[in-house]
């Protein structure tokens, strides 16, 4: 995964509408990117909804929210139409962004080991400087964890 300090790799991808979202473009804005398994699962619809709930307070904080997983712009669609998300869902099929983070990892589930996203967090400041990496979040407590180090508070564990 990536390091806090380090410049976030710049990236185009499209999201639930086919429009292209370009990290760069969100220059002068702190950016939560979020990196989730797949659409329409237990955890990251839980992950998805908790952003949904704390949005606003995302938005009096002028911060934009990227979801990004390797799902389809179709699929992505239906996620975020299903349970109205109001943040972009961006699609990364090639994984290019997903490895670019470092969030493409070995995982083992009963006892099976198999490559996928681990559920991670970056926080990017206005700059597009990396000021908080949140490896293997939890999908209830991860929207709330970025606000309260948005507000000052430690989070770390």
């Amino acid at each position: 995964m990536l390091e806090v300090g380090t410049i976030a790799p710049d990236f185009t991808l499209s999201d639930q509408e086919g429009n292209p979202v370009t990290l760069s473009a969100f220059r002068g804005q702190k950016v939560v990117l979020y990196f989730y398994p797949k659409d329409n699962t237990p955890g990251c619809t839980r992950q998805a909804c908790a952003f949904a709930g704390a949005y606003q307070g995302f938005r009096d904080r002028n911060v934009a929210v990227i979801g990004v997983s390797k799902d389809s712009v179709a699929s992505h669609k239906r996620f975020a139409e299903k349970y109205d998300l109001p943040f972009h869902l961006a699609s990364d099929p090639e994984l290019t962004v997903i490895q670019a983070y470092g969030v493409w990892q070995e995982k083992k589930l009963y006892g099976k080991v198999s490559m996928g996203v681990v559920r991670s967090t970056y926080l990017i400041d206005e700059e597009g400087v990396i000021v908080k990496v949140m490896p293997k979040v939890k999908p209830d407590t991860n929207a709330a964890e970025i606000l309260a180090c948005l507000d000052g508070e430690d989070t770390s564990k």
